[in-house]
């Protein structure tokens, strides 16, 4: 039986939705929020804190997030995620002073974090196996599509309300269209396999099985590669190269674009032929990312780097779709929060470490970035077999 086309999937069409809508409310003012914090009176260290935060918060969510998910219900658990990511905008937009900002995080990251296991989880229960990367793939362009306007959009309000009034502008526009996903999400309805053996989270690390682990393994030093300096890039643009904030939307942009064009060509071949080719592209790509950005001088060369960063998800649905494929449907949305709790756990300090390096000079982490992720690339090429990747 022709597995059925992603459009007849009602739940896999709500999700990817669902993305889209709070993509492109995010996406007004997330790549902002070092300059929102500095204008709010941050120092650079909180601004690094900040970072380790929001990668700690991520990996703290994801497992009770999927244990949620897995008890729940995916319909139900979508919904509380959204509801609590509302609170978190509204802390940002209401905020008076930068600690404030933190406050915020704690409940804005319910969406980017504890709904993520839920996510994947819905791409697994709908489709088989043979389906799941271009699955990813259809949801991956849902968020990247309002990326590739979203930032400018912010970019261009910062311009003329300032940074806080900008900030604060979007914040009001992505509340509204927190709305309307807890619409698109309640038409989530998606049977799951119910783990009826019980056990803990040792036992769902019990069940992961070796190839997942070393993908892992070197997942950690690629995320710890982005994580050096992902909170840096806004400022090393704007106060060390000297572009405006609507070129840096506009960066953003090209780096979404260039995602984009990648997508689906790859998908499809990934899942015929294999997925680790791809996945070793991406992780090339998330090394290559910030030595491009130190090696930038002016605009045109940050516009080479963000081409490049946007490489960094041309094998990312292989890799979603690996990681599904690997774990127990009984444990899917658990076994996936695990992956990621320990994950941004472990990538957590990368964040504070990168503002110490830029302490010292601001090029310095984003070439310490570059060695580590080389170093993730050789981990996952000489552990992964190509069976456990296809």
């Amino acid at each position: 039986m022709r597995p059925a086309s992603l459009r007849f999937e009602p739940s896999v069409v709500a999700v990817s939705l669902a993305t889209c809508l709070l993509a492109l409310g995010e996406n007004l003012w997330k790549r902002f929020l070092p300059k929102y914090l500095e204008a709010l009176g941050a120092p650079v260290s909180a601004i690094g804190l900040f970072g380790t935060c929001q990668d700690f918060l991520d990996g703290l969510y994801q497992y009770p997030g999927g244990w949620i998910a897995d008890r729940w219900g995916r319909r139900r658990s979508l919904v509380l995620f959204v509801a609590l990511a509302g609170v978190g905008y509204a802390l940002y937009w209401w905020a008076p002073s930068w600690p404030w900002v933190f406050a915020g995080l704690v409940f804005a990251m319910a969406w980017s974090s504890m709904a993520s296991p839920t996510l994947f989880a819905v791409i697994g229960d709908a489709l088989p196996r043979e389906r799941r990367a271009l699955g990813f793939t259809v949801q991956s362009i849902m968020r990247r599509i309002p990326i590739a306007v979203a930032p400018t959009l912010g970019g261009l309000a910062i311009a003329a309300h300032g940074v806080v009034g900008g900030v604060r502008l979007g914040l009001a526009l992505t509340a509204l269209l927190a709305l309307a996903t807890l619409l698109a999400v309640r038409r989530v309805d998606v049977p799951h396999e119910r783990d009826e053996t019980g056990g803990g989270i040792l036992a769902v690390w019990r069940s992961v099985p070796a190839p997942l682990r070393w993908l892992l393994a070197s997942d950690v030093l690629v995320r710890t590669c982005e994580g050096l300096v992902d909170v840096f890039l806004v400022l090393y643009a704007l106060d060390v190269v000297g572009v405006g904030a609507p070129a840096f939307g506009a960066l953003v942009a090209v780096q979404a674009v260039t995602s984009l064009l990648s997508y689906v060509p790859v998908a499809r071949v990934a899942d015929r032929i294999g997925r680790k080719p791809f996945v070793i592209a991406t992780f090339v790509a998330f090394a290559a990312f910030p030595i491009a950005v130190a090696l930038a001088r002016d605009l045109g060369g940050l516009v080479v780097a963000f081409v490049i960063g946007g490489l960094r998800e041309v094998g990312e649905p292989a890799r979603k779709a690996m990681i599904v494929d690997l774990v127990r449907p009984a444990v899917r949305a658990r076994s996936i929060g695990l992956y990621y709790l320990i994950r941004s756990v472990a990538v957590a300090p990368a964040a504070v470490i990168g503002g110490a390096l830029w302490s010292v000079a601001p090029a310095l982490p984003f070439w310490a970035a570059g060695v580590i992720g080389l170093a993730g690339v050789v981990v996952f090429a000489m552990t992964v077999e190509e069976r456990y990747a296809s």
